[in-house]
């Protein structure tokens, strides 16, 4: 199996380890050097929704300073950890290069792979084989608890539907989720009788984990789906606050009617 060097191209991110090292030292931040790895953790999470928001914008300069914003937060991390003699940044690359080229045999090694279904496959395969042969291991362990619901949902379907256990075609999913609506509609209905909401709650539920497959076969992901959406919805609806501010209202003191009339005139202006 080949094998790949890490080179002087590593060392270009030394001025930020420099940075970091600054502002946690002596004469240093208080902020920086109060920081966890649990702390900058949850920065992380952060900065990594603002760079997929740049990447959606398609927006370069926005790109290119969110990349920097998530680079800092995972080297600031890793220099935690050299902080507490637990492993260095020659540790963290060699360890992620000897393991992208294990699971990419068809590039470093003999194996005939041609598609990239079937590379996903065979990386599944891979990474359950070096988990060991656990029999009270699930393919679900690895799916982050933290994760927000919908790229959960996701991978839960995703990791549930390689195993074969799977609707035959993207009718079927849809069908399941047109049941799953008419399961929710009968618990609505039956709120002014019991008027407790949690199996309709559930119901709901159903439909978002259903609308999750039905996004899966139609290779859409549904949190970028989703995104999009609100980010559609947003601009619409600004639009809609500057044209009444222009005519010297507010948003709330419109009609439903005048709503309206803005609404469709955003759809036609921005899209």
């Amino acid at each position: 199996m080949a094998e790949i060097a890490v080179g002087p191209r590593s060392m270009s991110v030394e001025p930020l380890m420099t940075l970091i090292e600054t502002l946690r030292g002596e004469n240093g931040c208080p902020w920086d050097k109060k920081q966890t790895p649990d702390s900058i953790g949850r920065y992380l999470i952060e900065e990594a929704y603002e760079l997929v928001d740049a990447i959606l914008a398609n927006n370069a300069d926005d790109v290119c300073e969110e990349v920097g914003d998530v680079l800092f937060q995972v080297l600031f991390i890793i220099h935690l950890f050299i902080e507490a003699g637990r492993f260095d940044l020659k540790d963290v690359i060699n360890r992620n290069v000897k393991k992208m080229i294990h699971r990419h045999p068809h590039v470093f090694g003999d194996l005939e792979v041609k598609t990239p279904e079937l590379v996903s496959e065979n990386w599944r395969k891979i990474k359950m084989a070096e988990k060991g042969d656990d029999p009270s291991q699930s393919i679900l362990d690895s799916i982050p608890h933290s994760m927000p619901a919908l790229p959960r949902a996701a991978m839960v379907s995703e990791r549930a539907a390689k195993t074969g256990f799977d609707w035959d075609d993207i009718a079927g999913v849809m069908a399941k989720t047109m049941e799953e609506w008419q399961e929710f509609s009968s618990e609505i209905n039956r709120l002014d009788q019991t008027g407790d909401n949690q199996k309709a709650a559930m119901e709901f539920g159903d439909i978002l984990f259903s609308m999750v497959n039905v996004a899966r076969f139609a290779n859409i992901h549904p949190e970028i789906a989703l995104v999009q959406s609100i980010q559609k919805f947003e601009a619409r609806f600004r639009h809609m606050e500057d044209q009444a501010k222009r005519s010297g209202r507010s948003i709330d003191g419109l009609t439903f009617k005048e709503m309206h009339q803005l609404w469709e005139a955003a759809k036609d202006q921005i899209g």
